[in-house]
């Protein structure tokens, strides 16, 4: 046993010192660029604006006049922020991310059925802190790894466990887009679920309701529609179907363009995650189709990569996990051209280095499509061919 936790201590030792070196590293860069992270202090100006009763969404915010996009519920979860100098704010949020970092490895080695040791878990940790949707998380001081561990800490939870869907709901209470996988959990049959989530966000609706009840009517009725609020759509931080049709079309208002392909891939990768013989393909892209088929995805929204690089080494699918992680890793979307509205003058052949994400998340919808289509005409033949696609994706 002695020789059991030695040897431990002695893998653990690089791993927790390859961390510290990446963690110190990230922190460095931040302040000799001296970040803003801009969004971070977004938060802290909503959770002030709660505090003091001012317009939630009637105002800008910050110095560079931005828009609070979330519900009323986030607002609230905000408040703690108001009373924190900028110093302290972003110290916090980047201990923050690299604890939700930490988390959602662990959780996507679990979820890939391959859980991670205390070596591992480091090593991984260290090395994700760079791929670009997580170092944007940090350098924007954003809460995309809270609500991604939200929402795969509850459905990796046991079948049957207590409340499972309530975190699920409270994640789509703060940022809509999870609210995907609940039209997933009603496809898959699991209405409890559902339900469980259905409840959980309404009851973030009415808190907000009941302690924000202007600016709820306003944001429900009025705020959750005007897309613009968020951002430009056709800037190469965007990476959905919208952007990539807006960017190839040289059209900032691409209209029905990008809504007739995003709802067929919001119908098709719903299907294909339903007929999904594993689980875990099954949450993948439901994700992914979540993130293609929004409005605005911004690179930072696609955190989902981690559960995703997991899941294709558990299946031994190494070289498609290396090249997911490069795809994550070589910010091609900012070797382009982009500043002022170059976005929109971006040359055909420089199209695929715009919006990397949207064609990786398009090619693995594809790529399940092919693997579930039906071969044979025979029940029989059928019955195989469900048996031998269900053992190739384990």
């Amino acid at each position: 046993m002695e020789e059991r936790t030695v040897a431990l201590r002695s893998h653990a030792a690089p791993a927790l010192v390859l961390l510290a070196v990446s963690l110190c590293a990230l922190a460095a860069l931040c302040v000799v660029q001296h970040l803003h992270m801009s969004d971070a202090l977004v938060y802290r100006d909503e959770g002030r604006a709660v505090l003091h009763g001012r317009d939630l969404y009637g105002v800008t915010l910050t110095q560079w006049r931005l828009s609070a996009t979330y519900p009323p519920f986030a607002a609230l979860l905000f408040v703690p922020t108001a009373w924190m100098p900028a110093p302290v704010l972003k110290a916090a949020f980047l201990a923050g991310n690299a604890l939700l970092l930490a988390w959602l490895v662990h959780l996507s080695a679990r979820f890939a059925g391959r859980p991670a040791g205390l070596p591992l878990l480091c090593t991984v940790t260290a090395l994700a802190v760079w791929l670009e949707p997580v170092f944007q998380t940090f350098v924007y001081g954003q809460i995309n790894l809270a609500v991604t561990c939200l929402v795969l800490w509850d459905l990796t939870r046991p079948p049957g466990a207590r409340g499972r869907g309530l975190a699920l709901g409270v994640a789509t209470g703060i940022k809509l887009t999870p609210g995907l996988f609940i039209v997933y959990l009603l496809l898959k049959g699991r209405r409890r679920e559902a339900a469980t989530a259905a409840a959980g966000f309404a009851a973030t609706v009415a808190l907000g309701a009941l302690v924000l009840p202007t600016a709820s009517v306003d944001f429900f009725t009025r705020r959750l529609y005007e897309t613009g609020r968020v951002g430009k759509p056709w800037i190469i931080d965007n990476q959905s179907i919208q952007g990539l049709v807006a960017r190839a079309l040289r059209d900032p208002a691409p209209g029905l363009a990008w809504l007739v392909p995003s709802l067929v891939v919001a119908a098709a990768g719903l299907w294909l995650a339903r007929r999904a013989p594993d689980e875990r393909w099954g949450v993948l892209l439901t994700a992914v189709t979540a993130l293609l088929v929004s409005p605005i995805s911004w690179s930072h929204h696609w955190v989902w990569c981690i559960p995703l690089i997991a899941v294709l080494v558990a299946d031994g699918h190494g070289r498609w996990a290396v090249f997911t992680a490069v795809v994550f890793t070589a910010r091609t979307m900012w070797l382009v051209p982009h500043d002022g509205d170059l976005d929109l003058h971006v040359p055909w052949w420089q199209q695929p280095l715009a919006s990397p994400y949207v064609l990786l998340g398009l090619g693995l919808l594809a790529a399940l499509a092919l693997r579930l289509r039906p071969v044979a005409k025979g029940p029989g033949d059928q019955l195989s061919a469900r048996i031998s696609s269900a053992s190739t994706m384990r």
